[in-house]
């Protein structure tokens, strides 16, 4: 089964520089891949750089060490090598990517933010918004709530928003960061479901999950982030 993401001598540091330019490493050698069709969930103990290694992915931290791969509109494409144009053209048909806090959008309702990726896809408005709707009932979002803005929602009424954005368009891969860390025991299994439905369209699934038994339940095999011993 060939990979739809992996990497090769992936690494990362930060460099303290209001502290005399400290360098701290935080990722080392990382080579992970992942299938269409599978779920791998990133484990290792609390700071072993397990979001570090996500926001590499997606990328929102430049990696300084090391190649991302993955496969864009039927091309391999060397994500460490995108300029800001092609990982724009990524993340709107290939990657996508579901943080644990939604980005609130000023003034724009729940129901556009979830419409705006189909949007940016090419899919007509009214379509959009009908996905969209689609998945916020499902994830038990009210009705009253869709055409208000999330600034003022609860935690979890924003993390149902952000769930409903990263599945609607149907990405190729996704990245998944603690998705049901702030829902209750009937949202998560939503979730679970949106998950395991992905899987079988074929969708490419990285995922942190700290609750054992989610993981459990839609993980295919588990891949170890190993801290960096004489990281400070």
């Amino acid at each position: 089964m060939s990979a739809s993401l992996w990497t090769q001598g992936l690494g990362k540091s930060f460099r303290l520089h209001l502290q005399g330019g400290i360098r701290i490493p935080v990722l080392e050698d990382v080579g992970l891949a992942v299938a269409a069709g599978e779920c791998v969930a990133l484990a290792g103990p609390s700071g072993a750089g397990k979001s570090t290694l996500m926001r590499c992915l997606y990328g929102n931290y430049g990696a300084e060490e090391g190649r991302i791969h993955l496969r864009h509109l039927g091309q391999e494409v060397e994500l460490t090598a995108a300029d800001a144009r092609a990982t724009r053209d990524i993340r709107r048909h290939t990657l996508g990517y579901v943080s644990q806090f939604l980005r609130v959008i000023p003034r724009i309702g729940a129901l556009d933010i979830v419409a705006e990726p189909l949007i940016a896809r090419g899919a007509g408005r009214d379509a959009a918004r009908a996905r969209a709707e689609e998945l916020l009932l499902r994830l038990n979002l009210p009705p009253r709530l869709h055409h208000l803005p999330p600034a003022t929602f609860s935690g979890g009424e924003q993390q149902r928003v952000n769930l409903a954005r990263g599945f609607a368009p149907g990405y190729p891969i996704l990245l998944l960061d603690e998705p049901t860390a702030s829902l209750d025991a009937v949202n998560r299994e939503v979730v679970i479901g949106l998950i395991a439905e992905a899987k079988a369209a074929g969708t490419a699934i990285i995922g942190i999950f700290h609750d054992v038994e989610v993981r459990g339940r839609v993980a295919d095999r588990l891949f170890e982030v190993q801290p960096i011993q004489d990281a400070a």
